[in-house]
């Protein structure tokens, strides 16, 4: 009698299953920091476990490669944490940077001197930093009628074009 008012009852395990949900953590979704945090959880106790086990009852030292096992996922959490760490930090551009490219953007194409006139860069130093943009790969340089300007790639014609 009471197996019938129990058969048609659901367990929260059969709702997890039917909603596609699982118990674990999806280790994709951690943030390198979590990830890190979790496999030292891991290792710093497994770790010391088997260096006190050793120190005290060296004769049972077979025993820590029994419990061991549970390192190696611990370890690949830890690499991939690492490895992800500096991913998601932005990358930080300097002020005078910032300025020379949006003085780019706006006029399509400049030149040492007319950076210098749109932003707060010496003509000397605006030279400077265009050119190592240049040798970057960044911007694209364009000769014309004796002077150099500084374009970003793809912005309007080129030369030959």
């Amino acid at each position: 009698m009471c197996g019938g008012f129990y058969l048609g009852r659901e367990t929260k395990h059969d709702q997890w299953r039917r909603a596609g949900a699982s118990l674990g953590r999806d280790v994709e979704k951690m943030s390198p920091g979590a990830r890190i945090s979790a496999a030292l959880s891991v290792l710093v106790p497994v770790g010391l476990s088997g260096v006190f086990l050793v120190a005290f009852a060296p004769s049972l030292w077979w025993i820590f490669t029994t419990y061991f096992w549970v390192a190696f996922p611990a370890f690949g959490l830890l690499r991939s944490g690492i490895a992800d760490l500096d991913k998601g930090k932005p990358v930080r551009v300097p002020e005078e940077e910032r300025e020379l490219l949006e003085a780019i953007r706006e006029s399509g194409e400049i030149s040492a001197a007319g950076a210098a006139a749109r932003t707060s860069l010496r003509v000397a130093e605006a030279d400077r930093r265009l050119r190592e943009l240049a040798e970057n790969g960044h911007l694209e340089v364009r000769a014309r009628g004796g002077a150099i300007f500084y374009a970003l790639w793809g912005n309007g014609e080129t030369e030959g074009g």
